[in-house]
C-alpha cells in the first residue's frame, strides 16, 4: 500500500485542455472518489495515474516514487475497468491469475492467491467457468479478484458498476466498500453517480470542466458545498436555487418573508440554496404555503413540485442542476406528509439555519458564520 500524490497535472489534446491543473494528495489506505459530469476529466486523470495516458505536464507519485513517465506495468497498481476486460477463452481462475503469470510468479503461489481472492469474493465455485457463463455481478467480482491477487500498492477503478442493473449496483457498492475495509488498499474510484460517491468515499473530489470544484468528506460536501456547482450536483433531487435582490430597507424577500441576510454590502443579488429534504410539512422557522403542480409518490416519501413567485425565480447555477425543472419550479422531498394532491394548499416550513447563500457574481458559497440573522 502507498500514498498517491498528484501535483499540478495538466492534459491537453492540441488546443483542447482537458485537465487544467489537478492537485491531490491521497493518504495510504484512503478511498477517494472522483465524481462529476461526463467530460469533466475524471477518467482522463485516472488513465494518467495508471500510465495509460501521458500527462502534458505535472507529476504523479505513488509512495516515494515518481511514476510520471513509467509504463503501466512498472507502477505497481491494479485497475478495474467498466467492461470487466476478461479473456473469454480463459476460465475464472486463469483470468484472475493471468497478471501474476505474466510477471513470472510461480504456479503454486498463483493458485494460493487466486484461491484466497476467490474465497474473499465468494466466487470459489466459479473458478472453472468461463466469462460467458457468468452474470454481470459475477464478472465484476472476477475483475476485482484479478486486481486483488496482484497485491498492488493501489487500486484504480473506472466506473466498475455502470454496466450493472440498479439493484445489483447497490449490492456491489456495499461489497466494494466492505472489501476496502478488509484490505485497506489505497483506492481511487471514478464514477458519474453521486450516490456511489457519497456512500463509498472517505473523500470526494468533485470535478467540472477540467477543474476540481471541491475536495471533502461526504458529510462536509453535503452540508458545506463550496459553490453553486457542488451544491447542485450533490443531493437527489438537486438543491433548489432562488435568486433574490436587496430591498431598500436592506432585506431580501425569500419565499414570501423579508429576511436580513448577512452578505457584503456590495452584493445586491443573492442566490439562496434550499435542499428538497429540508422542506418539511407543517409550521416552523420560515413558513409558507404551496400549491403542488406535480406529486411523485414513493411510498414513505413524496417529491412535491410547486412554483414560486417571480421575485424568487430559479437561479442559473452554471449547469449544476439538470433535472428538467422549468424556471421558478421548486421540489420538496416530504417524509410522512400523508396524501398530497395537486392543486391543494399545503403548509410547509424550512429551518432557516439550513439555507445556503451564494454570491451570484462568483458562484462561491458565503461562509455560514457570516450568512444571516433573524
Amino acid at each position: 500500500m502507498a500514498s498517491i500524490s498528484i501535483q499540478n497535472v495538466r492534459k491537453s489534446y492540441g488546443a483542447l485542455e482537458i485537465l487544467k491543473g489537478f492537485n491531490l494528495d491521497v493518504a495510504d489506505g484512503e478511498f477517494v472518489v472522483f465524481v462529476g459530469p461526463s467530460g469533466c476529466g475524471k477518467s482522463t486523470m485516472l488513465k494518467i495515474l495508471a500510465g495509460l495516458e501521458p500527462a502534458t505536464s505535472g507529476m504523479v507519485k505513488i509512495g516515494d516514487r515518481d511514476v510520471t513517465d513509467l509504463a503501466p506495468g512498472d507502477r505497481d497498481i491494479a485497475m478495474v475497468f467498466q467492461n470487466y476486460a476478461l479473456y473469454p477463452h480463459l476460465t475464472v481462475a486463469q483470468n484472475m491469475g493471468f497478471g501474476l503469470k505474466m510477471r513470472g510468479t510461480p504456479r503454486e503461489q498463483i493458485a494460493v492467491r487466486v484461491a484466497e481472492a476467490a474465497k474473499t469474493l465468494d466466487v470459489s465455485h466459479l473458478l472453472d467457468r468461463r466469462p460467458k457463463q457468468l452474470s454481470g455481478g459475477q464478472r465484476q467480482r472476477v475483475a476485482l479478484g484479478r486486481a486483488i491477487v496482484r497485491e498492488p500498492q493501489a487500486f484504480l477503478m473506472d466506473e466498475p458498476l455502470s454496466n450493472l442493473d440498479a439493484k445489483l449496483r447497490v449490492t456491489m457498492r456495499a461489497e466494494i466498500a466492505a472489501l476496502h475495509q478488509r484490505l485497506g488498499v489505497t483506492t481511487i474510484y471514478v464514477t458519474h453517480d453521486q450516490i456511489e460517491a457519497m456512500t463509498m468515499a472517505n473523500r470526494i473530489v468533485i470535478m467540472n470542466n477540467g477543474l476540481v470544484q471541491q475536495i471533502a468528506d461526504p458529510d462536509t460536501m453535503f452540508r458545506k458545498p463550496a459553490n453553486l456547482f457542488v451544491a447542485g450536483f450533490i443531493g437527489s433531487p438537486g438543491m433548489n436555487f432562488l435568486r433574490t435582490s436587496r430591498h431598500a430597507d436592506g432585506r431580501f424577500a425569500v419565499l414570501g418573508e423579508m429576511l436580513a441576510l448577512k452578505v457584503p454590502e456590495s452584493v445586491d443579488d443573492v442566490i439562496v440554496g434550499l435542499r428538497p429534504e429540508h422542506i418539511e410539512p407543517g409550521k416552523g422557522g420560515l413558513t409558507f404555503e404551496i400549491r403542488p403542480t406535480l406529486v411523485e409518490g414513493l411510498g414513505s416519501e413524496s417529491y412535491v413540485y410547486f412554483d414560486v413567485p417571480e421575485v424568487n425565480h430559479l437561479a442559473a447555477a452554471g449547469g449544476a442542476t439538470d433535472d428538467g425543472r422549468p424556471p421558478g419550479r421548486i421540489v420538496a422531498r416530504l417524509m410522512n406528509a400523508g396524501p398530497v394532491r395537486v392543486g391543494e394548499t399545503l403548509t410547509v416550513s424550512v429551518d432557516p439555519d439550513r439555507l445556503h447563500l451564494f454570491d451570484p457574481a462568483t458562484g462561491q458559497a458565503i461562509p455560514k458564520e457570516a450568512d444571516r440573522s433573524w
